[in-house]
């Protein structure tokens, strides 16, 4: 019999133990019932107005994947146009995506007309919507790592280049790409605090009673400038794309 404790100290586990996978793929396929597993997990989230406004697109086709890849090479050369110095040595070392290495790909879109035209507590705060979609992606997320699988979130792209690419209707956005399968291990700390990137703040930097202070957005900026060599030098350069 599971009881609370179990399940709460396997929840807060699974909360730590998720990472947003690259190069740890094996490229094996996924069990079609734990893959309708993590979908049905995704599907329950909570959603504004129970408006559901998701949709789940299981992309396998190795010639769309590629296409999508050389996009997000494309995206990552442009973003490191901007970079230079201790920033662009750091990128450089960091593999941004596993999209040929995984099994499939789950595109998780957000479509607003979903419920329409009275979507019960969105007239207020638009974006309610968007944020269902990222608890679905979330459920889902925690739910692949329960069944020993790995996720990464390709977020270089453009909206307009996956529309065309996957049929998505204009009005719908593409929210995640997200990359699925079989892993031989997920990193003990996330990929851009190992390569040191960023460090993560600590909860009491991001805690606070009754009011938002001023105080915190100083101590988050000097956060954001603390970075270690250090932790840059341990690592090798195979995880360089």
């Amino acid at each position: 019999m599971v009881t609370a404790d179990t399940l709460a100290a396997a929840f807060y586990e699974l909360c730590t133990r998720r990472r947003d996978v690259r190069a740890e793929f094996t490229g094996e396929p996924v069990d079609d019932a734990a893959l309708h597993r993590v979908l049905a997990a995704a599907h329950a989230a909570p959603s504004v107005g129970l408006s559901q406004p998701w949709d789940f697109v299981l992309v396998r086709d190795r010639a769309v994947r590629e296409r999508f890849r050389e996009h997000v090479r494309v995206e990552r050369d442009t973003f490191a146009r901007d970079l230079s110095g201790e920033r662009a040595a750091t990128f450089s070392r960091i593999k941004i995506e596993g999209i040929l290495e995984s099994t499939l790909s789950v595109v998780v879109t957000y479509d607003p007309d979903r419920g329409s035209p009275a979507v019960l507590g969105r007239h207020a705060i638009a974006d309610a919507g968007l944020y269902s979609v990222c608890l679905a992606i979330q459920n889902l997320w925690l739910a692949a790592t329960a069944e020993g699988l790995g996720v990464g979130w390709v977020s270089f792209y453009r909206e307009d280049v996956v529309r065309e690419l996957l049929g998505i209707p204009a009005h719908v956005r593409p929210v995640a790409w997200l990359c699925l399968g079989p892993v031989t291990h997920l990193q003990h700390t996330p990929d851009l605090e190992r390569h040191g990137w960023r460090e993560r703040l600590p909860l009491e930097a991001v805690v606070h009673e009754e009011r938002y202070p001023a105080a915190a957005a100083r101590r988050t900026a000097s956060a954001e400038r603390s970075t270690s060599s250090s932790v840059v030098d341990q690592f090798d350069t195979d995880t360089r794309t």
